[in-house]
């Protein structure tokens, strides 16, 4: 892609993953196992930074998932030392519907200066909308902390657009990203019960490789462009190729630069 293009926008990838150097191979290889997708990077920070230099990124929202609740401390720690390291990385969080201190997760996440909370319903095995999980939910809506969270997968009802809605019915006050456009594989589903919801975000990561442009430029539509943030899911995809994708949508100049940056600023208030 030609850089005068990118080096016209602020570019903010707002869904990246990170995992520490002695495991980030490992990691990224059962990513791609699970989602049956071959990877071509490796999700290190500095693995990440090349990457996003290429389009002139500015900011990446950082995160990794806890599979079990053993690993959440660990996880949390790990992220806000990255930040404290890169300025440009914007930190999340996790827990996990299992952890016997979901107060003293919240907690650990607010007092490390981490901005939110990511969740994988599909890798963590636990329903979205489950008891359980709401107790996640409450103490998240109480600190204002924002929730980015996986949706859909045709394999699995975990994280199915439906239950993030219920989400959405229970804690309206709760700032919700529903990643991969609502619904990865379920994006019928997802237009169905998600498009019109306040406080519910979109970003288009793992998805415009999947979409044809008229559905992708379609489902933004529905959503409102104005609510909708880019995203890369590194390690899934570099970000010359989701660039390339996204500005082949053929949006205007304005319309770009508000889902690169402008929308995700507005609703964190940066």
């Amino acid at each position: 892609m030609n850089s005068e293009i990118y080096g016209e926008y602020e570019i903010f990838d707002t869904h990246a993953h990170i995992f520490p150097e002695k495991i980030a191979e490992n990691a990224t290889v059962n990513i791609g196992r699970f989602y049956g997708l071959h990877m071509d990077g490796c999700g290190m920070s500095g693995r990440l930074l090349e990457s996003g230099r290429k389009i002139g990124t500015k900011l990446y929202l950082v995160c990794s998932t806890a599979t079990s609740p053993k690993q959440i401390s660990a996880i949390n720690s790990f992220i806000a030392k990255e930040c404290e390291l890169h300025p440009e990385f914007y930190g999340f969080g996790t827990t996990h519907a299992d952890s016997e201190d979901l107060e003293a997760d919240i907690n650990q996440i607010v007092e490390l200066g981490l901005h939110g909370v990511k969740l994988h319903p599909d890798f963590q095995e636990f329903n979205a909308d489950s008891p359980k999980a709401f107790g996640i939910y409450e103490l998240m809506q109480a600190a204002k902390l924002p929730l980015l969270i996986h949706c859909g997968d045709n394999r699995y009802d975990y994280s199915a657009p439906e239950r993030i809605a219920a989400i959405h019915k229970n804690f309206p006050d709760l700032k919700i990203i529903a990643a991969h456009l609502g619904g990865y594989q379920r994006w019928d589903d997802a237009e169905k019960c998600l498009a019109g919801l306040e406080n519910v975000r979109f970003d288009v990561s793992s998805s415009l490789a999947f979409l044809s442009r008229e559905r992708a430029v379609e489902l933004i539509g529905r959503y409102g462009l104005e609510n909708c943030f880019f995203g890369v899911d590194f390690p899934m995809w570099t970000h010359e190729d989701e660039l390339e994708r996204f500005i082949s949508l053929g949006f205007t100049h304005e319309e770009n630069q508000r889902i690169f940056s402008g929308n995700f600023r507005e609703f964190v208030g940066m």
